[in-house]
């Protein structure tokens, strides 16, 4: 695509309700955590709304979802996601207008007691990394430099910077991995407990178009959600 405006924003439920608020960035392409399934909600405009999605959850009520304007076109594409015999989650590659390949994320604990959170997208990436061309990866990564162990988010970085794929939020403010002075997310709401953990990542071809970034207002998303979204702009 030549132009391509992209959000991610962990609503924290109940997308139904507060999917019109998303209408003021005028995005082309939406990731949304923590969404219902459009396909198993009885409320009709969101359906409406929703009609050109791919979604993915544990229940219907949660999940994780793409929503695009009607003039794009959507594929999923088919990549495995288990690693070493291990199911990984949530993760949803597809493609865009037929080029543009776009990893939708939510970095889900699973249950495991070494590999939580980044280390699932660490496996997730093992996995697909050679795949990898003109990329878009965005979502609610849950982690941060800040709280590196032994396989950390730095090496995750690291690793995607290998195959030039970089964070846009970074990139654009000049600001470095662990030292972000914009949050995304509040603790319970709690503005005295502020994380970033919402990433947009891209390949040198959308390094080189990239327009704008910008993290939703404190003052208008918490009382939404405690996370806030980010919005990435492309253009030639």
């Amino acid at each position: 695509m030549k132009n391509l405006k992209v959000v991610t924003w962990n609503c924290n439920g109940a997308l139904r309700k507060k999917y019109q608020f998303l209408d003021q960035f005028d995005a082309d392409v939406y990731v949304i955590q923590e969404c219902e399934n459009p396909l198993e909600c009885i409320q009709s405009d969101y359906t409406n709304w929703a009609k050109n999605h791919l979604w993915i959850g544990d229940s219907k009520n949660k999940g994780l979802g793409v929503f695009a304007k009607e003039n794009i076109k959507l594929e999923v594409l088919d990549w495995p996601n288990v690693y070493n015999d291990h199911s990984v989650k949530h993760f949803l590659p597809c493609l865009i207008n037929g080029n543009t390949q776009f990893i939708a994320v939510w970095a889900h604990s699973n249950n495991s007691p070494t590999f939580g959170y980044i280390g699932q997208f660490w496996k997730y990436l093992q996995l697909h990394k050679s795949k990898f061309n003109e990329i878009i990866i965005a979502g609610d990564f849950n982690s941060n430099s800040r709280w590196d162990r032994w396989w950390n988010h730095s090496d995750v970085i690291r690793e995607l910077k290998e195959i030039n794929i970089e964070s846009f939020y970074h990139l654009y403010f000049y600001e470095r991995s662990g030292k972000e002075q914009q949050p995304t997310f509040f603790l319970q709401r709690n503005l005295q407990k502020p994380y970033h953990i919402d990433y947009v990542f891209g390949s040198s071809f959308f390094k080189n178009k990239l327009n704008k970034v910008e993290i939703g207002k404190i003052e208008e998303w918490l009382l939404l959600s405690d996370h806030l979204p980010m919005f990435c702009e492309f253009t030639d």
